[in-house]
């Protein structure tokens, strides 16, 4: 497929504003752009998050990824792993993030990791913040307060 790009970027990086607030930064040591699919393909890329006022939210790296230049949509598959400042980590080799939806959806085993506990499960689905989150075969330790189970209100713990 690489021989069919319409370019061929090396050492490709790239800032993404909005309203003159930066929104994310893409960085691949190989990209592949396709214009009539209207998709770049990343090798060995590497991705910032920020919030609305411009903080770092999150850095994404991975073997391979897909990014939607007009549906806002990333894939990124093999070794992905997703930092924040905080210092949560999440491991997998499968990710799906659409923007649109405001949904990230793991279709492959994963682990979680942070100062509160680590997750692992067999697929995921969340919104960007992991606020709402629904795990397939969910297994792990949560330390401190615990979390709450549907339908559970705080002071029951």
């Amino acid at each position: 497929m690489a021989d069919s790009a319409d370019q061929r970027l090396l050492k490709m990086t790239t800032t993404i504003t909005s309203e003159g607030i930066r929104r994310s930064y893409v960085e691949a040591e190989t990209a592949y752009v396709y214009q009539s699919q209207a998709i770049t393909d990343l090798r060995r890329m590497k991705i910032l998050f920020f919030d609305e006022q411009g903080n770092l939210k999150s850095t994404l790296v991975a073997d391979k990824g897909l990014l939607g230049n007009y549906s806002n949509r990333l894939e990124a598959r093999g070794n992905v792993i997703v930092t924040s400042p905080d210092g949560r980590r999440l491991t997998t080799q499968h990710l799906l993030y659409d923007k649109q939806a405001n949904r990230i959806t793991i279709d492959s085993a994963f682990t979680s990791e942070g100062p509160t506990g680590r997750l692992s499960g067999n697929c995921m689905e969340s919104d960007p913040g992991f606020n709402n989150v629904s795990v397939c075969q969910p297994r792990g330790v949560q330390k401190g307060q615990g979390f709450l189970l549907p339908g559970q209100k705080p002071d029951s713990l």
